[in-house]
């Protein structure tokens, strides 16, 4: 069976690499162009270019999903199924063009969650459960039916780059067992449930990590573990931003205003709630490395 392959960061590297292992026939890798980053402004390949490179994969980097030129070559590569893992929204000419389809890996179990950013949601919101979904992509985003699901729960600690690390690791297998059943011709698909409430996972923009300190304790500390370690919660301090990776959540009274900063400049530093404080562990001033609080402390007065 001839597969096209679909994705762009991390996450999908490992779904890719269970297919390369298992001999599956991987006859085009689709990506994104390079991009200008970092302060030299280099182009950087996507995670998922530099692994198909590595492994002598074709590679296309189309602009634009519908320009003739891409769907010509597309269509050249004569794939039986199109897999894809954290990519773009595809257009119909797309995705109905393999015999078997296309199907999308999710890391939710939908139909919560659907949107750009599941993990960070799921742990923003203070669930207990997450996992992930196969499904064949239709024309509205992450709509389609349901062909497997995998659940794993989220530990009240947990951050969202190890749930990422988790989903991304179960996910790659439900994709090998999603390919495995089509392949077999034994793939049973549902439609997704309608359930009474839907959360969204939409685009995380940076004003949507700045943290409100008028909220309880642990609302707050979900916010700042749902967004470690990208792109991580942050607050202000002597106008600058202050991003805060690791904290431990206190729900006990201070007579202090939510928002407040309390410190001893040596151990500690707490930053008042609504009904507690944060206790904050590893931090980043603007234009600063990331440290621990202590060593923060020796270079910062507060």
């Amino acid at each position: 069976m001839k597969i096209v392959f679909m994705g762009t960061p991390e996450f999908a590297v490992s779904s890719l690499d269970i297919l390369v292992q298992n001999g599956y026939e991987i006859v085009g890798v689709i990506t994104v162009p390079d991009k200008p980053a970092g302060r030299g402004h280099k182009l950087q390949q996507s995670a998922v270019k530099k692994y198909a490179l590595e492994h002598n994969l074709p590679v296309l980097q189309p602009e634009k999903l519908k320009d003739p030129v891409f769907i010509e070559q597309l269509q050249a590569l004569n794939a039986d199924l199109q897999v894809v893992v954290a990519f773009r929204m595809l257009p119909a000419v797309v995705f109905q063009m393999p015999r078997y389809g296309t199907f999308n890996l999710h890391a939710s179990l939908l139909p919560q969650y659907r949107g750009a950013a599941p993990i960070n949601w799921a742990v923003i919101n203070g669930d207990t459960e997450s996992g992930v979904t196969t499904f064949f992509i239709e024309q509205q985003i992450d709509t389609g039916n349901i062909i497997f699901q995998e659940k794993t729960p989220i530990a009240p600690n947990q951050t969202a780059g190890e749930l990422h690390d988790v989903l991304m690791d179960i996910g790659s297998k439900l994709v090998l067992k999603t390919v495995q059943a089509i392949e077999a011709g034994n793939c049973t698909t549902q439609p997704q449930p309608n359930l009474p409430e839907l959360r969204p996972a939409p685009k995380i923009f940076t004003e949507t990590c700045r943290i409100n300190w008028q909220q309880p304790t642990a609302q707050v500390y979900n916010f700042v573990r749902g967004l470690s370690p990208y792109p991580a919660a942050f607050t202000t301090l002597h106008d600058k931003i202050l991003k805060i990776y690791q904290a431990k959540p206190i729900i006990e009274m201070y007579n202090q205003t939510a928002g407040a900063f309390v410190t001893d400049q040596k151990t500690y530093l707490h930053i008042a709630t609504a009904d507690g404080w944060i206790d904050v562990l590893e931090l980043q001033m603007e234009g600063k490395k990331r440290m621990g609080v202590q060593e923060f402390l020796r270079g910062n007065k507060v």
